[in-house]
């Protein structure tokens, strides 16, 4: 990460007041004084401004919109991770809230907060995720009462839990689910005979995907947005 944004990071200074504060020379990187904005810091880098040491900052709360061919783990030898997608300094405390499948777009949460993640994905909880399904065939409407109500996953005892179903078209829809097991959404429509062939998370619990983010793209949570998702 560069050195102007890593201050405006972990102190209360804007991006801009970062740049002014390198310049004057009020900042030292590994015990020198540091006037250039675009240095590299890492983790290990120690980084003092005006004679204090700075840190990483308080709990960190990250929406991304995930795009394909990225999986949500801090670290796969074969994929690229969405951490990838981040201008951040990446420590060991960043870590998924929920996770989508590597073909899977859409809604993100990532923090450093393990309580608060813990609050979206614990299965008492019961947080609601929002998916925009498209399928390789036609959704017929005693599918969607079935889908709605229950259906027996292959290899499962018990029925999932109570759905929400809108069907947008023919083929797409949005289905709302509160459990998080494994490749849910896929193989609920497997159930019904149905195939997946395109998943994007539309919302978690009351926070949205915001719509100015393109895929690959990422911003910080306001704090109204860190209450409201687990509402």
């Amino acid at each position: 990460m560069r050195l102007d944004k890593y201050l405006s990071s972990v102190t209360r200074l804007s991006r801009s007041q970062a740049q002014k504060a390198i310049r004057a020379g009020r900042v030292m990187v590994d015990g020198e004084t540091e006037k250039s904005t675009s240095r590299s810091v890492v983790p290990e880098t120690q980084v003092v401004l005006d004679g204090n040491e700075t840190g990483q900052p308080g709990p960190r709360y990250f929406m991304l919109h995930k795009p394909q061919g990225y999986v949500c783990s801090t670290g796969d030898p074969q994929h690229p991770t969405a951490l990838d997608l981040l201008d951040e300094v990446i420590t060991g405390d960043l870590h998924f809230a929920g996770r989508l499948d590597i073909d899977a777009t859409g809604l993100v949460l990532i923090t450093s907060d393990g309580q608060w993640s813990h609050r979206i994905v614990a299965p008492g909880r019961k947080c609601r995720k929002c998916y925009r399904v498209t399928l390789a065939d036609p959704l017929t409407v005693s599918d969607a009462v079935k889908l709605r109500q229950g259906v027996l996953l292959r290899n499962e005892s018990q029925p999932t839990q109570l759905a929400m179903l809108e069907i947008l078209a023919e083929r797409i829809c949005l289905l709302t689910i509160t459990e998080g097991r494994y490749h849910q959404v896929k193989r609920m429509f497997a159930a019904v005979g149905n195939r997946v062939i395109g998943l994007h998370r539309v919302s978690i619990g009351n926070l949205e995907l915001d719509e100015n983010l393109v895929p690959g793209a990422y911003r910080r949570l306001s704090p109204q947005e860190i209450e409201v998702v687990t509402r």
